[in-house]
């Protein structure tokens, strides 16, 4: 069996849909990645802030699996970790179908899963048609948008590439993520 790892993480001072591969990160409690731009207590998504600038903010931290990147180059998209705007691009860690409320350990961080991330027509600017193909729907016809989940930050930590990822499912009954 093949242990979920991190493979790359990213952080942008900037609202911008690439961010740059970074060396480390370091999550900070309650706030999300360190000098990046959706870090914050509150909302800092910019369509949402518009919306309700005062509602929490449950997207302090995205986590891309990069198996979404080998199922885009078979439709002839070149994804790279760190385009789709995730924080921290995973390997080996089935995150689409975990439990609302799972934990996260990486190092001392631990990221708490709050939703699914809905992709933005901005993806397009990646590959042509990415948004799109980064849509799905349940069986019962909602939604299921694949382009990662959010989590907030319990406790603050480094992340490199590299770092093991340890999964804590809760002891409730399961949620099924939903956009956030």
């Amino acid at each position: 069996m093949t242990h979920p790892i991190v493979i790359a993480v990213a952080s942008d001072t900037v609202h911008n849909v690439i961010k740059p591969i970074q060396p480390s990160i370091t999550l900070i409690e309650g706030w999300g990645v360190e000098g990046d731009a959706h870090a914050g207590k509150i909302i800092q998504h910019r369509y949402d802030k518009r919306r309700n600038p005062d509602a929490p903010n449950l997207r302090q931290v995205h986590l891309m699996h990069s198996e979404l990147f080998d199922q885009m180059a078979i439709l002839g998209m070149k994804v790279f970790p760190g385009q789709m705007g995730e924080n921290i691009t995973t390997r080996n860690l089935d995150i689409l179908s975990m439990p609302r409320g799972t934990h996260l350990k990486i190092g001392e961080a631990v990221i708490e899963i709050t939703g699914l991330r809905n992709p933005c027509k901005h993806l397009n600017k990646v590959a042509i048609g990415l948004m799109k193909a980064c849509i799905s729907r349940y069986d019962d016809g909602t939604i299921f948008p694949q382009s990662g989940v959010m989590g907030i930050v319990l406790n603050g930590g480094e992340i490199c590439a590299g770092d093991p990822i340890h999964v804590l499912v809760p002891e409730t009954l399961h949620q099924r993520l939903k956009p956030v």
